[in-house]
This record gives C-alpha cells, structure tokens and sequence, in this order.
C-alpha cells in the first residue's frame, strides 16, 4: 500500500500536537498535509455560513460521521466525499499547488 506508516495512522496522529489539529505542525507527510488543509478550509466555511454537520450532510449526501471525522482528522477522506462537499458549499476544499497552471487558468 502506497503511504506506509503514513496511511496506518490517522492524518492528526502524524502532527507533533493531534490535539491542535488542523493548526498543528506537521512535516514530512504531503498527503496528511493536504487532509490538514482541507479540513481547516472545511471548518472555516462551516463556521462563516453558520452551518451545522447534520446541515452539510443534508446538502451533500455524505455520512454526518465521515465530515466530523475529516474536521478531527481520524480519517482519509476518498475523492468522492471531497468532490461531494465541494459540490454541496460551491467551495474548492481541494489545495492548489503553488504555480499550478490550471488552478490559475481556473481563477482569471
């Protein structure tokens, strides 16, 4: 399996603090990295639009319990739930890498 210990471990176990995430450090492990971005992109959407879990899981058709576990980071969310939730809030939760020539055909 692609990952080893990187996929053995939930995203939030591979920071130096599981208790600060999405904000705590984490070094080494791009693809909990990216978890990490998106689930802090997620929390601040659902903090704006005062929305609730049960609120977006109505929108989107993705499992209440699977957007909680990707907000504390104890899973690795698939495409299709990032793809689902960014459909539902109209929001890419998604990072770009810096300089990624789509991205930026995409944004002007």
């Amino acid at each position: 399996m692609v990952g080893g210990r990187a996929r053995s471990a939930a995203p939030r176990e591979l920071t130096d603090n599981p208790d600060a995430w999405p904000h705590a450090n984490l070094v080494g492990y791009p693809a909990a990295a990216i978890v990490q971005e998106i689930a802090a992109t997620l929390a601040s959407v659902l903090t704006e639009r005062k929305l609730s879990l049960r609120g977006l899981a109505a929108l989107s058709g993705v499992n209440r319990q699977a957007i909680a576990d990707l907000l504390a980071g104890r899973s690795w969310p698939d495409v299709a739930t990032i793809a689902l939730l960014e459909a539902a809030l109209g929001v890419r939760l998604w990072p770009t890498a810096p300089g990624d020539k789509r991205s930026s055909e995409r944004a002007g």
